[in-house]
């Protein structure tokens, strides 16, 4: 199963940018924000796996 790393690049209503921090990219993926934890802001550093985002404290 693939794992990734994201960082919470900005919010808007009910989805957000998110950018990979795994490697090198500038691509920007839009997530529904009901797949995402409640608690995210912009900054937040999420991790990907088995199909669930979890905040990296």
């Amino acid at each position: 199963m693939n794992t990734f790393d994201y960082a919470v690049v900005s919010i808007d209503g009910d989805y957000a940018n998110l950018r990979r921090t795994d490697i090198q990219s500038d691509e920007l993926k839009l997530v529904a924000r009901a797949l995402l934890p409640d608690t995210i802001a912009e900054g937040t550093k999420l991790h990907y796996e088995y199909m669930e985002y979890s905040i990296v404290e």
